[in-house]
């Protein structure tokens, strides 16, 4: 069974978790893998205990375990769920749409679950009382200036399927973060129409309820489904 280290925490204004942690979540519910949760005190992250650092030097999450094999960065975890286990296919064969759907996957990571998200996440895992609305405000207007105008330009260029390039892929599981943060921060997108439209459509998505901020800690994994069967590794 593959053991997914990420922070979750459930608060009244709804269940936190992290964003690329959720990345990996949502690959493996995806593919169907059985998984359980280690659940890291949100202050590992800063306090970095020998525990932690001796499976990801950086101290970061997440990081798996399978069979022996730890592996960290949500990224090269997601392309090794990938790689090891064939269905359903979230990478396209196609070399060019596999590098298309990489360089979205790589600005969202980076632009907005690496760049302008966490100024308005991070305040939320806070009583509001101490949150600095500067910084959330900031973060705001970042997505509204550059990251969102890109993904309302893709989408609007978008193949049918309701996806970035289609067919749900790798692009997707990252943007999915982004789907639950602004669930809960209420970012209006009345500006960003197909932005708006496309978000309702992964938090449709029934791997999306493993991250949804409306599902607590103890029911975020859909391995408490006894009818649940294994996916089959590539050979």
């Amino acid at each position: 069974m593959i053991i997914l280290y990420t922070t979750e925490r459930d608060y009244p204004w709804g269940t936190l978790r992290s964003t690329h942690g959720s990345k990996t979540k949502v690959v493996l519910e995806e593919k169907r893998l059985p998984y359980r949760i280690e659940n890291l005190p949100p202050g590992n992250l800063w306090k970095k205990p020998p525990e932690m650092t001796a499976r990801h030097p950086l101290g970061k999450v997440p990081y798996i375990e399978e069979n022996g094999l730890t592996l960290y960065d949500s990224t090269v975890i997601d392309e090794y769920l990938e790689d090891r286990y064939s269905w359903p296919r979230l990478l396209p064969q196609d070399p060019v749409m596999k590098a298309k759907v990489r360089m979205v996957e790589q600005f969202a990571d980076e632009a907005m679950l690496g760049g302008n998200l966490p100024p308005i996440w991070m305040p939320y895992w806070s009583e509001p009382e101490k949150r600095d609305t500067d910084r959330m405000e900031k973060g705001r207007e970042g997505l509204r200036s550059r990251d969102l105008p890109y993904l309302e330009k893709l989408l609007a260029a978008a193949p049918a399927g309701g996806y970035v390039w289609g067919n749900f892929s790798m692009a997707d599981v990252a943007i999915m973060g982004v789907a639950m943060g602004l669930e809960v921060d209420k970012l209006a997108l009345d500006r960003f129409p197909h932005v708006d439209r496309y978000l309702g459509t992964l938090r449709e998505r029934p791997s999306y309820r493993a991250i949804s901020p409306r599902t607590k800690v103890a029911d975020g994994s859909s391995l408490q489904d006894p009818h649940r069967q294994d996916a089959t590794p590539i050979r």
